[in-house]
């Protein structure tokens, strides 16, 4: 897939190892770039935060939930496309998550062409001018 030679960075913050792995595993065989995070607070302290085209991020974790690091990005990282992945249907989390702006908010399990299609959908302009 040439559109993605200069392969736009995904992070991952999901405190289960195996959805981390899957999902870089699915990331990388697209050739995007891809780093993962066992939690918000491993997020913010990396220096992949300002390099970070699109975060795909778990809704509940220990510690700093996904939209406490949504509200915490919103302020320092405001152009960071959020996708929140999630096993707890909760439609008030839901609510809060997009009205902050973000992206999408998958279910898991989710198919893989759902999540591309949200990461196409994020990176927008980018893949505009990536495939264009």
């Amino acid at each position: 897939m040439p559109w993605l030679a200069d392969n736009p960075l995904i992070s991952v913050v999901d405190d289960d190892e195996a959805v981390r792995e899957s999902l870089r595993g699915l990331l990388r065989s697209v050739r995007f770039g891809v780093d993962v995070f066992a939690s918000g607070e491993e997020f913010l302290s990396s220096h992949s935060a300002g390099g970070t085209d699109c975060l795909l991020l778990d809704v509940r974790m220990p510690g700093m939930s996904g939209l406490d690091l949504q509200r915490s990005l919103m302020t320092t990282h405001p152009e960071i496309p959020i996708i929140f992945i999630t096993s707890h249907e909760d439609e008030e989390l839901r609510s809060q998550a997009l009205r902050r702006g973000a992206v999408d908010y998958l279910l898991k399990p989710f198919s893989e062409e759902a999540l591309l299609k949200a990461v196409e959908r994020a990176l927008g302009p980018r893949m505009a001018s990536i495939t264009g």
